[in-house]
């Protein structure tokens, strides 16, 4: 009865989804796709950006680090913070006053054609990599909630989910995009609103009962000052900082949002109203953890898995409704993530490949190619979901993140480079360099484990960029 309830639930919700996607998506052209007719309102896409930053795997695992790491995540997401004040100051304008659809444009003019490419591509591999992993880590929990006497295979519901974010997305893009991403951040808040105050019920906590319980905790605690550790409270800060401005400013799929607003001046408004949204929003999932814990401890609840410990504690402890909201929360924050994701890779390659944004066809076969691209990397979606589901590795899926990873900072190094120095690049050198860096950054982070049990953490994100940067630097000279 439960499982049914939630494919109900599910059900519904998603035909909520395919109602919003009807109405925003009417009359939309390529133009509508790309750039939503850069009439989205800032406050839409403001409210929405932060479901599109809360991923279906930080729904679930910041509030289960809190179990081990304590609230050592607030210090990233101040850094956060510092991080959307460089995008909204620096990045932006310079978005804006080059009229961009796709942000790598600006490797083209300012670097060369194979520095354009080459920030193209890692974008694409970045997001391939990061979008997959995430959608198959939601799918596998999906799964577990269809009945076994089904015998429902796991490519049918990857199938199943893959069809749904392209169906929604195919034909309105980011102007559907930023209106179901408002629906779904509501349902992902709900689940961590309702999920306190059915554990404050239980435990016969008043709001500032529970407050005292959190903060006489040793859980409370934000800052790490071991300088050896990887969440010493400046490491998380200024990786918080520049992974912002790497997966935020310099991702196609984040700033696509942005650049539909009508003005820079409404991007601006909706970039800093994010950033506050966005930090309350990540408190209230750390806070979350630490009533979670204190939950479980009280209950004598083992948990053995700290990832699990929201969904355990969701499903079989608060009663249904709870159970339901958790699973919706848990969809509504992956979504985004991959409808984002889907619709920022077949802008890029549209645009930064085909160069469909210059070509003389009839909007009736621009529409057709942007489709079919839309099509074929939702398939490609499907197979690699596949591949982790067959390979039944968590080494495979670590593999995959830390790739993911280090594909942002020759990005980060690109941008910086073109942006803080006015010399000219051997352009034909920057994709070595862009290969490079990241493999230093590997040996790097191997050899200072190894000797010196020194973690980067995050911040290996900046190390990365820096290389790409002084690599560049070589193979550049001054502006003539």
């Amino acid at each position: 009865m439960h499982n049914t309830l939630i494919l109900i639930a599910l059900v519904a919700y998603t035909g909520l989804l395919f109602l919003i996607s009807h109405f925003s998506s009417r009359k939309a052209d390529s133009r509508s796709f790309f750039q939503g007719d850069k009439k989205s309102p800032w406050p839409v896409v403001a409210y929405g950006m932060l479901g599109a930053s809360v991923s279906g795997v930080t729904f679930i695992s910041v509030p289960g680090n809190v179990m081990h790491t304590n609230f050592y995540y607030m210090p990233l997401v101040i850094g956060f913070l510092a991080g959307y004040i460089i995008i909204s100051t620096v990045l932006l304008p310079l978005y804006y006053k080059m009229n961009l659809v796709s942000i790598y444009g600006y490797l083209e003019e300012r670097l060369g054609k194979k520095s354009y490419a080459t920030g193209a591509v890692f974008f694409m591999i970045s997001r391939v990599l990061g979008a997959t992993v995430r959608v198959f880590l939601i799918v596998l929990v999906l799964y577990t909630l269809v009945p076994a006497h089904l015998n429902v295979p796991f490519l049918a519901v990857a199938l199943l989910f893959m069809l749904i974010i392209f169906l929604y997305t195919y034909k309105g893009g980011v102007k559907t995009i930023v209106w179901t991403d408002c629906m779904q951040t509501t349902f992902t808040l709900l689940a961590v609103i309702l999920t306190v105050t059915a554990i404050c019920s239980q435990m016969g906590w008043s709001f500032s009962g529970m407050t005292s319980a959190v903060l006489k905790s040793d859980y409370s605690q934000w800052f790490n000052k071991d300088i050896g550790s990887s969440t010493h409270y400046i490491k998380q800060f200024l990786s918080g900082m520049f992974l912002t401005i790497a997966t935020v400013g310099l991702d196609q799929g984040m700033m696509q949002k942005n650049l539909s607003c009508s003005t820079l001046k409404n991007a601006q408004k909706n970039m800093f109203s994010t950033s506050v949204i966005l930090v309350i929003a990540n408190f209230m999932f750390v806070w979350l953890g630490a009533v979670l814990v204190l939950f479980v401890q009280s209950s004598g609840i083992s948990i053995a898995d700290s990832d699990s410990l929201f969904g355990i504690v969701a499903n079989e402890y608060l009663g249904t409704t709870v159970a339901l909201f958790f699973v919706v929360g848990l969809i509504s924050s992956s979504f985004p993530s991959a409808a984002g994701a889907l619709t920022a890779l077949t802008t890029s390659f549209c645009i930064d490949f085909l160069k469909l944004d210059k070509k003389s066809y009839t909007d009736k076969k621009k529409k057709k190619i942007r489709q079919t691209v839309h099509l074929a990397y939702s398939v490609l979606f499907v197979v690699m979901i596949m591949i982790f589901h067959v390979s039944k590795s968590q080494a495979v899926i670590d593999l995959v993140y830390k790739m993911a990873s280090y594909t942002y900072g020759p990005l980060l190094g690109l941008f910086f480079f073109g942006i803080l120095t006015k010399r000219n690049v051997r352009d034909k050198a920057v994709p070595f360099v862009a290969v490079a860096a990241p493999v230093l950054c590997w040996a790097l982070e191997s050899f200072s484990k190894a000797v010196f049990n020194f973690g980067f953490g995050f911040t290996l994100l900046i190390v990365n960029g820096i290389f790409t940067f002084i690599g560049m630097y070589l193979f550049s000279k001054k502006a003539t």
